[in-house]
């Protein structure tokens, strides 16, 4: 395994992160359990959960997933092993999320109860990295549309509050690190403004979508996570599979998400399915598998600090993990670029 350095902490993490999100829905404890045993055996140290997990958001399994990594923490003695990151939701109509039956926000009294909730299922005092799941602000989704679109202000918790609330519990010993997800360019640099000017616990990473069909990060955001530090955590390297191939030409495997959740719309805009066809061919001409091509080229690029794998099966574990040790030559650098350059960004 590989590792970089999240942040400014000091901290190594594993190139590769376990993610977690099907856990409770697309897999059971037992299998969860196996990924995260095979998962640390192969060196990897983080894993990446939330509150809201597992996926999709439903009131019968919100927080299944912490449970089942907390019941792996007690069986196992294995809590001290692994960087744990996991993150508290921004608004949302899923008024069931925190028991409250109340609309969700980022204000004090409910990211207090988001982190209790966690820590507690978590069966843990403490969680490493604790990010922020998307903004309080409203905004389009994914924070870097290739196309801008304004939306209403709305009354929300400001982020100087946010980052007071979060600081707090990093004094506290309830929380070691804090991060973002789902940001733009300018909310990042206004969180890390106030941290500076405040002297308040600084955002280490933003975990943001970042793929070979959608690398919106790179037009701002790639620059500020090398100058400030402040790493990405990029999850959806496989476009949710897209990449793959197995959905190509109109399929729809059994028990893939598509084919269980028809949620995936996000990989299916017009001209996606021309630059995944092209990036599959590509890897077939070079004798790599798709998916580790795809993810190698995550792994690869100088502005991230880990990439958030997850998957259903053993073998899907197995080919995600694999793709550390494939390399991205030169030319094919230059394939890949060429690709990126006819069809750019088709799933932002």
């Amino acid at each position: 395994m590989k590792f970089h350095k999240l942040g400014r902490t000091g901290q190594d993490v594993s190139v590769i992160c376990l993610g977690t999100m099907t856990f409770g829905e697309q897999n059971t404890q037992t299998e969860g359990f196996e990924q995260m045993d095979y998962a640390l055996e192969q060196g990897i140290n983080f894993f990446d959960t939330a509150e809201l997990y597992s996926v999709p958001p439903r009131a019968e399994t919100t927080g299944s997933t912490e449970r089942i990594i907390g019941e792996w923490f007690k069986a196992r003695g294995t809590r001290s092993k692994v960087i744990l990151a996991s993150k508290v939701a921004g608004p949302t109509p899923f008024t069931f999320l925190r028991g409250n039956n109340e609309p969700v926000h980022l204000n004090r009294a409910q990211m207090t109860q988001a982190l209790e909730g966690s820590l507690r299922r978590l069966q843990t005092d403490h969680i490493d990295l604790y990010q922020i799941h998307w903004p309080e602000r409203p905004m389009t989704w994914g924070s870097n549309p290739t196309a801008f679109q304004p939306h209403p202000e709305d009354e929300t918790t400001s982020i100087v509050e946010q980052i007071e609330v979060l600081d707090g519990f990093v004094k506290a010993g309830k929380v070691r690190w804090i991060g973002l997800s789902n940001e733009s360019a300018w909310g990042t640099m206004r969180f890390l403004a106030a941290s500076d000017t405040l002297g308040l616990a600084r955002m280490q990473s933003i975990q943001n979508a970042y793929s070979l069909v959608n690398r919106t990060f790179e037009t701002a955001l790639a620059e500020i996570a090398m100058r400030e530090q402040v790493g990405l955590l990029a999850y959806s390297p496989l476009a949710q599979g897209y990449l793959t191939g197995k959905y190509r030409n109109g399929a729809l495997p059994a028990g893939s998400r598509k084919a269980l959740f028809n949620r995936l719309q996000r990989y299916e805009k017009p001209g996606a399915d021309i630059a995944i066809d092209a990036y599959v061919a590509l890897a077939q001409e070079y004798g790599l598998d798709p998916a580790q091509m795809a993810l190698a080229f995550v792994n690869t690029r100088p502005f991230l600090t880990a990439n958030i794998i997850g998957a259903t099966t053993m073998a899907q574990l197995k080919t995600a993990i694999g793709s550390i040790n494939v390399t991205i030559s030169t030319d094919l650098e230059a394939r890949i670029g060429a690709i990126h350059q006819l069809h750019m960004n088709p799933a932002p």
